[in-house]
């Protein structure tokens, strides 16, 4: 069985950070992640330093069956979150070893268990149709079994604040329900979002001193105020606190994670993140933006491109006497960077301590942090974006380094001399695509065709045909994911088309990035970064 509580923060399992965007972020519309998707953005959390990252509802949804059943197999190590699987209570009248649902939530492996439970009378009665005795049966019932099991459980009480409202005894006696039977965090939900701070706060402050248990708090946005509310919550005692990356969630969202950190950390001064984490958050929050095929909010709060940007002449000026005078932060505290806008200012910062994560030491290396914050800017002003792309971002700080003088050059494994793409709608109705390439590789002049579901798939094949006899480890790389968006209002120019492709080989996995106007080109910028990537890598090993 694996870790139950958070590693690496400096709070321990005294204050929890819980994320739910894998759930119930993932009921945002525009949003369906794949399972290769949820694992990436499992490891994205991680990385930040999430305590708990709830990964789906097992038996619910195939997609998230999956993911477990990967997650329990190795495909997600995680070095500082527990993994937590969502679900329901038994069903009312039924025996809990004999409730299918809860079945799935022990078959996921998964050593944590968060439960939902409906807390408002008028949902137990209207929805459930059973009555309180029962639903509080329902709850411990099945806390109890779980926790016989060996997991660590949660309780969501859904509609909570509603339904203290309504009828706070009975809400309470839910609470007491279930952990009486061995919850360790009874979580208040405002599922509706109609809460404003000062009401949820008082409420949040009367349960807690009501009860004695250990809160958590649940926020939906309706109102605007599920950030606030959710701060509120733990000024008046909650210790847990649920949110989603960049505020992903039905209808308005839920609270935005990075908001809720940057205000716990920077404003209450807590140390909810491991040591150095905080400063990721910007980064972070763009990568998860890239895998939800979302465009980030650049006016978000702490992590937005804007967020720092300065464009009034009176702003600028005293800015040029004191930043602090305008910035409510350092915008670095939190991985962003300041800008006035017209004469921006470089984000050097940034990308030394991303190269750092990366095993580069550009500290000694000046001219290549110029270079690279120059060639960064240009490139995004077209369309490119990094955030998601490390291994474009490696071979793009490497060549700087090798132009200033400080590495050796990144050689690419081959060199192109053209390819085409063909596509043939049959009689049948089935399209093919047929690629034809031609590259140098080793000094040799090599043509290879192949074809395949799409343009993209097709030239991926006809390249591995030409390749693999001279370049033996391509072999065990393949195309992981694939991702294209359509830039219409790309800064300084027409519409294009920005492509991300993952790859892996069985080690690791690694995603790039390019951009074209056709994308067919963008794609194959992407897989050639792909293969130059590894190839790199691979002369590194030998």
């Amino acid at each position: 069985m694996t870790r139950t509580t958070p590693a690496g923060t400096p709070l321990g399992d005294d204050f929890h950070v819980y994320d739910t965007t894998l759930r119930d972020g993932a009921q945002r519309e525009g949003i369906s992640y794949s399972v290769t998707d949820k694992l990436a953005v499992a490891r994205l959390l991680d990385s930040l330093g999430v305590g708990f990252v709830e990964g789906g509802w097992p038996g619910a949804l195939p997609k998230d069956t999956e993911f477990f059943h990967r997650a329990a197999e190795g495909e997600l190590e995680l070095r500082h979150a527990a993994l937590v699987a969502f679900g329901s209570t038994r069903r009312a009248g039924a025996k809990v070893d004999e409730d299918p649902q809860v079945r799935a939530l022990l078959d996921s492996r998964a050593p944590v268990v968060t439960l939902v439970a409906k807390s408002d009378r008028r949902h137990i009665e209207r929805a459930l149709r059973t009555d309180v005795a029962e639903n509080c049966a329902m709850v411990a019932d099945t806390v109890r079994h779980l926790v016989g099991e060996g997991r660590r459980v949660f309780l969501d009480a859904e509609h909570f604040f509603d339904g203290y409202a309504f009828d706070p005894d009975t809400s309470l006696r839910v609470l007491e329900s279930a952990v009486q039977a061995g919850a360790d965090v009874v979580v208040l939900c405002d599922t509706n979002g109609g809460q404003l701070p000062l009401q949820l706060a008082e409420t949040v402050g009367e349960v807690a001193a009501r009860t004695g248990f250990r809160l958590g708090i649940h926020c939906q946005d309706d109102t605007g105020c599920a950030v606030a509310n959710s701060v509120a919550a733990v000024q008046a005692g909650a210790t847990h606190v649920q949110c989603t990356a960049n505020g992903y969630g039905e209808r308005a969202g839920n609270a935005d994670l990075f908001a809720v950190l940057g205000n716990l950390a920077a404003k209450l001064e807590m140390p909810v993140l491991p040591d150095g984490k905080l400063r990721e958050l910007t980064r972070t929050s763009h990568a998860l933006a890239e895998i939800a095929n979302l465009a980030p909010d650049t006016h978000q709060a702490y992590v937005g491109q804007s967020t720092f940007a300065h464009k009034a002449g009176l702003h600028a000026s005293a800015i040029k006497v004191d930043p602090e005078l305008y910035n409510h932060i350092d915008p670095a505290v939190v991985g962003n960077g300041m800008r006035v806008l017209v004469t921006e200012m470089a984000g050097r910062a940034s990308l030394e301590l991303k190269g750092a994560e990366l095993g580069l030491d550009l500290s000694a290396a000046p001219d290549a942090v110029t270079g690279a914050v120059r060639r960064v800017k240009e490139l995004e002003a077209r369309g490119w974006s990094f955030e998601a792309a490390d291994a474009s971002l490696e071979l793009l700080l490497r060549r700087e380094m090798a132009t200033a003088g400080g590495a050796d050059p990144v050689e690419a494994p081959f060199q192109l001399e053209s390819y085409r793409v063909v596509l043939d709608h049959r009689s049948d109705g089935e399209v093919i695509a047929e690629a034809t390439v031609k590259v140098h590789v080793e000094g040799e002049r090599v043509i290879a065709t192949a074809e395949g579901n799409g343009p993209v798939n097709a030239l991926d094949a006809a390249l591995r045909e030409a390749l693999v006899p001279h370049l033996p480890w391509l072999e065990s790389v393949e195309l992981a994911d694939y991702k294209v968006r359509i830039l219409v209002d790309a800064p300084g120019t027409d519409a294009v088309t920005r492509v991300l492709v993952e790859s892996r080989d069985g080690e690791e996995e690694w995603t790039t990035v390019g951009v074209h106007a056709n994308i067919v080109e963008a794609s194959w910028l992407a897989l050639c970064d792909a293969l130059v990537y590894k190839s790199a890598r691979a002369a590194v090993a030998s």
